[in-house]
């Protein structure tokens, strides 16, 4: 039946092209956005580009009237804090609503606390008010493996997991959901969770940057804000960087953003009390 359906297709039958399909529902811009927001994560940024090539020859084959089910579109991102794991599931979402696989394609990030009541009867609306607001969208849950606890089989947590569980298998159409956190963490998480596991399509790892691309990260960051850092200031925050990653908690772009942040404060604070010298015009 199905290859009596394939034959029938006429030869000169148009389905349109990936190009089309790129450039008129918006995917190529998301990309290239991705492209200039992160530095780095070459790997990463493959993976979702090979998703949206998926996407694209999905919908090109239902313009040919060929069967075709929805793709596994819940995913795993792993890796330490502040490698983008975030920004990519944004981006994602946009994607995702950009090619009708998506409602409105919003991000909704979340963790334990937010899904986990702390009695009897409490998480059960919690967790279902959580995933009532990401319908639609995408729901990030990050640091997953904090919803299940080994030591206690009373944890209100599974019953949050298994909520999850059902949502994503009933619900696949409407909602994405993306687990986040260490890799190690969250291999023993699916261990314990096996039905979790069978039901993520895309595991995604997100490696920590380099010093180079850290520093090019303070660039984009400083440029976004219209700030430059002096030519003369660049050896020093490099320096920086690499002493900062030998450090306790380093978070890799986030520790970079904090760094950001403090420079801009001090600069504020020079620039103020130019201002306001006794010598000073005010300006």
């Amino acid at each position: 039946m199905k290859i009596d359906r394939l034959n029938a297709i006429p030869e000169d039958a148009e389905a349109g092209t990936v190009e089309e399909f790129m450039y008129k529902d918006g995917v190529k811009d998301i990309l290239e956005q991705l492209d200039n927001d992160l530095v780095g994560l070459v790997p990463v940024k493959s993976r979702v580009k090979e998703i949206a090539a998926l996407l694209v020859v999905d919908k090109l084959r239902r313009n040919l009237g060929l069967d075709t089910g929805v793709p596994s579109l819940h995913m795993c991102f792993t890796g330490a804090p502040g490698t983008g794991k975030t920004t990519v599931a944004m981006r994602m979402g946009q994607i995702l609503q950009r090619m009708g696989y998506s409602r409105q394609g919003h991000l909704v990030v979340a963790t334990r606390d937010d899904l986990v009541g702390q009695y009897v009867g409490h998480t059960a609306p919690k967790t279902k008010e959580v995933i009532k607001k990401a319908m639609g969208g995408v729901l990030l849950i990050d640091e997953a493996y904090y919803l299940y606890n080994a030591s206690n089989d009373r944890d209100y947590g599974q019953e949050s997991i298994e909520i999850l569980l059902n949502v994503m298998e009933e619900n696949r159409e409407d909602l994405v959901v993306v687990l986040a956190g260490y890799k190690d963490r969250m291999d023993k998480f699916f261990s314990f969770i096996p039905g979790m596991s069978s039901r993520v399509g895309n595991h995604i790892e997100f490696p920590n940057y380099e010093p180079e691309e850290l520093l090019q990260i303070a660039k984009v960051m400083c440029r976004d804000l219209e700030y430059e850092i002096a030519p003369d200031a660049e050896p020093v925050f490099f320096e920086y960087i690499k002493k900062r990653m030998t450090m306790s908690f380093f978070s890799n772009a986030r520790t970079v953003r904090n760094a950001v942040d403090r420079a801009r404060m001090r600069a504020a604070i020079r620039l103020f009390n130019k201002a306001t010298d006794k010598g000073s015009n005010g300006m």
